[in-house]
C-alpha cells in the first residue's frame, strides 16, 4: 500500500509538512526527525512542552531533499498525486506526524488559517479528529480529510466563528484511553497544528475529557463533562431550525405539520433530529444500518407516527423531506433523477458526491432542475462547531449555546435562500460565493 509515511518509518523520521500557496501554485516540503522511537509522550505538558528539542540526533530535509527521499522509495508519483489534490482544493497543506512505537499516522488536513490568525487563541483552526483503520487506503483517507477540512473553512464562516478550517485523520488501532503515551502523542500532534477539535468518527467523546483532566490539551472539546454538552443535540437543533426556514421559503409557513420525512441515520445527531421532528405533527420514516437502533427509537417514542424503513430505500421514498444524518456522498448524477422528495435537508457532511466546488455546483443545479430544495449542509449543520467554540472560547453552557444557534442558523438560511433566488443561482452557489472572498481574495 502506498503511503506518505513509508519513508518516515524506514528512515526513522517523524514529521512531514506540506505547504501550498494557492495564489502562485508553489509548494514547500519539510521532513524531519524530531524525536526518537522510544520518546515518552506521556510526559507531554508535564516534563516537556510544545516546540521543545527532543533529540540530539535531529534531521531536517528541505524541499529538494524530500523529493529525493520519496523518489528513493518509488513514491514521488504518489507524492505528486497528493500535491495535486491539495492544489485542486486550494488547501494550505498537510501536517503529518508518525509514532513508530504504536504505528500511529496522524495527519492534519489544513484548508485555511486565514480567519483565525488574529483570534488571540492558541487554536487558529477548528475541525474534528477522526480515526481510520490502519488498513484503509491512505489516499482515500486523505481525500476525505481534505474535503472535510475544506468544508470546515466554510462551516466556520457559517457559524460566525474566528477560525480557519481543517480536519485531523488518524490511522491507528482502537484508542486505549488508559495508554497515556498514546494520549500524550495525540495531544502533542493536535496542539502542534493549532487546531481546536472534537472527537469524530471512531473516537469516543470521552477522549476530550481525558485530555483535559490529564493536563494534555485544552484544545479538545465536546466531551460528556463539557457544560455545553456533546455536539450531537445542538447540531440537530440547528438543522431542524434551518429546515423550518427552508419550508417557509418554499411554502410560506415554517410549520412541518403534515409533512412526511425520511430520516437516514440515528447516530449522535440523527437521534436528536428525530426527536425535534416529532415535536410537530409529522409522519417520520427512520432508517439506520443498525436495525435494533431504529427499533429502539420506535420503542422510545410510543404513540408517535414513526415507521422503520430500509436504509437503501429511504433516500428514494416519495416523501416531502429526506433528512440525511449519516454518511456523505449519497447524491450523484446517476441517482438524483430517481429522487421523489421536495427537500433534502440534513446534517450529513459532503452529501453531494463531489471533489470540487465546480462539481458541487453542477449536482446542485441538477437537484434544482427537479424542484428539490437543497443547500450545502455546512451552511446549516455548523452548530456542532459552534458548540466547541462556545466551550473553548467562552466557557459557555447549554443555554448560551442554544441562544447562539437560534441567533445564527435560521437567519443565515433564510438570507441565503432569498439571496440565491434574487441572483438566479442555487443556494449552494450562493453560500459558497458568500465565503470565497473571505478565504481567497
Amino acid at each position: 500500500m502506498r503511503s506518505l509515511f513509508t519513508p518516515l518509518k524506514e528512515e526513522g523520521l517523524t514529521t512531514l509538512r506540506i505547504r501550498h500557496d494557492f495564489k502562485d501554485g508553489s509548494f514547500k516540503l519539510y521532513v524531519a526527525k524530531e524525536w526518537e522511537k522510544e520518546f515518552d509522550f506521556s510526559k507531554y505538558n508535564k516534563e516537556f512542552y510544545l516546540d521543545g528539542i527532543f533529540t540530539e540526533n535531529a534531521r531536517y530535509l528541505n524541499t529538494q531533499q524530500v523529493r529525493a527521499l520519496y523518489k528513493k522509495y518509488n513514491l514521488e508519483d504518489y507524492l505528486d498525486e497528493i500535491l495535486d489534490l491539495i492544489r485542486q482544493g486550494r488547501h494550505f497543506g498537510i501536517d503529518a506526524y508518525y509514532n513508530d512505537k504504536y504505528d500511529i499516522r496522524f495527519m492534519m488536513h489544513e484548508h485555511s488559517r486565514r480567519l483565525g490568525v488574529l483570534n488571540k487563541s492558541h487554536a487558529i483552526m477548528a475541525g474534528g479528529i477522526r480515526r481510520h483503520f490502519p488498513e484503509e487506503d491512505e489516499k482515500e483517507v486523505i481525500i476525505d480529510g481534505l474535503n472535510l477540512g475544506r468544508g470546515m473553512s466554510f462551516k466556520n464562516i457559517a457559524g460566525s466563528l474566528p477560525f480557519g478550517g481543517c480536519k485531523a485523520t488518524v490511522q491507528m488501532q482502537e484508542l486505549d484511553m488508559t495508554n497515556m503515551e498514546v494520549m500524550g502523542f495525540l495531544a502533542y500532534a493536535l496542539d502542534s497544528t493549532r487546531d481546536m477539535t472534537g472527537p469524530d468518527m471512531n473516537f469516543p467523546t470521552e477522549m476530550s475529557d481525558v485530555m483535559i483532566k490529564e493536563g494534555y490539551s485544552v484544545q479538545f472539546t465536546g466531551g460528556p463533562n463539557a457544560k455545553t454538552g456533546e455536539t450531537g443535540k445542538p447540531t440537530a437543533y440547528g438543522v431542524y431550525l434551518s429546515m423550518k426556514q427552508a419550508v417557509k421559503f418554499k411554502e410560506g409557513s415554517e410549520s412541518l405539520d403534515g409533512k412526511s420525512i425520511a430520516l437516514i441515520g440515528l447516530g449522535a445527531v440523527g437521534w436528536y433530529m428525530g426527536e425535534y421532528l416529532l415535536q410537530e405533527d409529522v409522519t417520520l420514516y427512520i432508517a439506520d444500518i443498525n436495525q435494533n437502533r431504529a427499533q429502539e427509537f420506535v420503542d422510545t417514542h410510543p404513540g408517535a407516527d414513526v415507521q422503520t424503513v430500509d436504509v437503501e430505500a429511504a433516500l428514494y421514498m416519495e416523501v416531502d423531506i429526506v433528512c440525511p444524518c449519516a454518511i456523505g456522498g449519497i447524491l450523484y448524477d446517476e441517482n438524483i433523477p430517481q429522487l421523489k422528495c421536495k427537500y433534502i435537508w440534513g446534517s450529513a457532511n459532503n452529501q453531494l458526491k463531489a471533489s470540487s466546488q465546480e462539481e458541487e455546483y453542477r449536482l446542485a443545479k441538477l437537484l434544482d432542475s427537479q424542484d428539490i430544495l437543497f443547500q450545502s449542509e455546512w451552511w446549516h449543520n455548523t452548530a456542532g462547531v459552534i458548540c466547541g467554540a462556545e466551550e473553548y472560547l467562552y466557557n459557555g453552557d447549554e443555554d448560551s449555546l442554544k441562544k447562539k444557534v437560534e441567533a445564527i442558523l435560521p437567519i443565515n438560511t433564510w438570507k441565503n435562500l432569498n439571496r440565491a433566488k434574487e441572483l438566479g443561482i442555487t443556494p449552494t452557489e450562493s453560500c459558497y460565493s458568500l465565503c470565497d472572498s473571505l478565504l481567497y481574495d
